[in-house]
């Protein structure tokens, strides 16, 4: 998807306090290509910057989808303080609506965490509140990797989500890509009756990926988005 194709959600940090775009100065993943999205904190406002899909019928999308890239928790000015994510049925234009949101927990080392709740939040430790499954492997800041969430729909109105992750060192980028389940992320069933996450599910909305923070020189590094919808 090109650049125009994303639009910022309104709410989020002015790029005075976290600068954003692409770029060439940072080591891409394996089988990247030239450039990737970055984001720099300039200051150690609280909040979030997040960009969704603008595309006929994704703006919102009627059901649910599926939405994947890889993702990087860059080194800066510390280890914590930061979440980047991907994030699906966004139920409005602002950061302040509520998605489903798969990334990087705020730990060192950190997790892959799946959360509901409002995307100004973004992604706490991987203990924290909201969150729904968390990976049993954890990794290392600077590390790349490359995540998928499924969200399905469910005619009863159930919500299914998905968690996959792809083995860039053997299925690097530009080659088909091997998704498998998460460690420890079993399929999460956001049921009609809002039991299991503790509210109603969220059967529609947007797509995209966004950054959080609450510290100074705090980065993030996203390549390969891509996002399709349920039909």
């Amino acid at each position: 998807m090109a650049l125009a194709d994303w639009t910022y959600l309104n709410g989020g940090l002015d790029i005075a306090t976290v600068d954003r775009g692409v770029t060439a100065g940072i080591a891409r993943p394996p089988g990247g290509g030239n450039f990737l999205f970055a984001f720099n904190s300039l200051s150690a406002a609280q909040g979030s910057v997040a960009l969704f899909a603008n595309l006929p019928d994704f703006a919102p999308m009627a059901k649910g989808g599926s939405v994947r890239g890889c993702l990087q928790r860059g080194p800066g000015g510390g280890p914590t303080g930061f979440s980047p994510f991907l994030f699906l049925c966004g139920q409005g234009t602002s950061v302040n609506d509520s998605a489903y949101l798969l990334g990087l927990s705020d730990d060192e080392p950190h997790r892959v965490v799946l959360r509901k709740g409002a995307v100004a939040t973004g992604l706490p430790d991987a203990d924290g509140p909201g969150v729904l499954l968390k990976s049993s492997a954890s990794f290392t800041q600077g590390t790349w990797l490359h995540l998928r969430l499924d969200v399905v729909v469910n005619a009863n109105g159930d919500v299914v989500l998905k968690a996959f992750q792809n083995d860039l060192a053997a299925h690097p980028l530009g080659t088909p890509p091997d998704w498998q389940p998460v460690l420890g992320m079993a399929d999460f069933i956001d049921d009609a009756l809002g039991i299991n996450s503790g509210s109603q599910p969220l059967t529609s909305g947007r797509g995209g990926f966004g950054f959080a923070v609450k510290d100074v020189t705090r980065r993030a590094y996203f390549d390969s988005l891509e996002l399709s919808r349920q039909v």
